[in-house]
């Protein structure tokens, strides 16, 4: 049978080709061991942070809930280890900022098993009791978005959703945790897309994977339901396939309009981590306490896919994977293309954490020194962009601080980091950072011209239009990113 036979129309526009290195989707998930203490951040996931249920010098147990949701766009926390609270303080971040945290000293005799969680009977929950639920796993997106999933299945008033698509693409190179969620959590995906498709009314779900992936697309579709409203589209290997607006187009020839969200074409996007999970947590009313990590690179003598408790710090993944010389490394969290360079050790792997990638640091210094020239007006990035932006203008405005021209001519709004611009630049102009350098200089903008017009308001503002995939690997993030692939890429 050929599974790829109506490939060639399930694509998008334009797009970049960046060489795959995936030489762990061969080998099967493995469990990592605790670390001694673990790192737990308040605020892992877009919107307010978590507030501390516990106390220092309070015991306690794997699964539980060890901080609470602040309000709805927010998630509670789960303690990934027996142990007892050191502290709750300051901790390095990945973002920069230091971060209040929650650390545990993981006890010894700390085992795998959970003991904590209500078992449900999901066939009985209403689609709304389905969503507090979600919330209540405290699960976010785990393709890199780290977007509250609850907040996600709740759809705006006035729409009706027709179509969950299911975002299994894992188009950035090195990555392939999805893909092994996808071959040995099969049951469990299935599972979770029904109880999405439940939560959002939709009748029907598009399971999208790259076509690199055959034995994810053969697994998936031998325990696919005789009811013909799972299917499974494979989808060209191409980056930036798993942006949700790309991936919708893709699979479903729907255009996600400028400036929206895929709700307006009746769609609602998820991760195939993040529905599997949700898949194995709700029937046993248990909490996130782990998720798969790719953990690769040149630097890395065991790479492969783990389980990893949430909360472990860099620096005990690193020693059990066999970096060597990690001062003479670059550490990137994410994919290449879109992940975050860190600087300490000690940052802990957090929910939106998909990938720890190890480089020599004198091959990525020598390719982000590279001298940066002025541009030839090639257009490579114009014939790169998956949203059909001008890079090359924006770049020009961004040169002379035309930062308002950018947004209101030439749609700054609209771009979603991907890096395809900068990796194509023949001059080595380090447009996406650019474009992230405007960005946050409207959004402050805007946030002072609102507080003149609002000076008694209070309270947090999100930009929900900022969801561009589930799939943040294929699909734009608020981080402070590395775009610039590594020479081995």
């Amino acid at each position: 049978m050929n599974l790829f036979s109506p490939f060639a129309r399930k694509t998008f526009a334009r797009g970049v080709h960046p060489a795959g290195n995936k030489s762990t989707a061969g080998t099967p998930l493995r469990r990592l061991p605790f670390a001694p203490r673990m790192i737990l951040p308040l605020a892992q996931h877009i919107g307010k942070p978590a507030v501390p249920t516990v106390s220092v010098g309070q015991e306690v147990v794997r699964g539980q809930l060890i901080a609470r949701a602040d309000g709805f766009l927010s998630v509670p926390l789960h303690a990934p280890v027996d142990g007892v609270v050191e502290a709750i303080e300051l901790m390095p971040s990945a973002r920069g900022p230091w971060t209040e945290s929650i650390v545990i000293r993981t006890y010894e005799a700390s085992t795998q098993e959970v003991r904590c969680g209500t078992p449900r009977d999901m066939d009985a929950l209403t689609p709304q009791e389905i969503i507090q639920a979600v919330q209540e796993t405290g699960m976010v997106g785990l393709g890199g978005a780290a977007f509250p999933s609850h907040a996600k299945l709740t759809v705006p008033k006035g729409r009706a959703i027709h179509t969950l698509v299911v975002n299994g693409c894992e188009c950035e190179p090195y990555l392939t945790c999805d893909h092994r969620v996808m071959l040995e959590r099969t049951d469990d995906l299935i599972q979770g897309i029904r109880y999405a498709m439940r939560a959002v009314g939709a009748e029907k779900a598009v399971i999208g994977i790259e076509d690199n992936k055959p034995d994810a697309v053969a697994a998936i579709r031998a325990k696919l339901p005789a009811d013909g409203r799972i299917t499974v589209a494979a989808v060209e290997t191409k980056y930036p396939q798993g942006a949700e607006k790309m991936l919708v187009k893709s699979a479903l020839g729907l255009e996600v309009p400028a400036g929206g969200l895929p709700s307006e074409v009746g769609v609602v996007v998820n991760n195939v981590g993040t529905l599997a999970m949700l898949g194995r947590l709700l029937p046993l009313g248990q909490g996130l306490t782990e998720r798969a990590v790719t953990v690769t690179g040149p630097g890395i003598k065991r790479p492969g896919d783990y389980w990893v408790p949430i909360g472990t710090p860099m620096r005990h993944i690193l020693a059990w994977a066999g970096a060597e010389d990690v001062s003479e490394r670059e550490i990137i969290l994410g994919g290449p293309m879109m992940g975050q360079a860190v600087a300490s050790l000690d940052v802990p792997v957090t929910k939106g954490v998909s990938g720890i990638l190890v480089f020599d640091r004198r091959r990525v210094e020598a390719e982000a020194n590279r001298p940066v020239h002025a541009c030839i007006k090639c257009g490579e990035c114009v014939n790169a962009c998956p949203m059909g932006l001008n890079p090359s203008m924006l770049g020009l405005l961004a040169d002379k601080l035309e930062y308002d021209q950018m947004g209101a001519e030439y749609h700054l709004g609209d771009c979603f980091e991907c890096g395809c611009c900068t990796y194509v630049c023949p001059s080595n102009i380090p447009l996406v950072q650019q474009f992230r350098v405007a960005k946050g200089v409207l959004r402050e903008r805007a946030e002072l011209a609102r507080a003149k017009l609002e000076p008694h308001e209070s309270g947090e503002r999100f930009d929900f239009g900022h969801k561009e995939g589930e799939g943040r690997k294929g699909g734009g993030s608020r981080h402070t990113v590395h775009t610039t692939p590594p020479a081995s890429t």
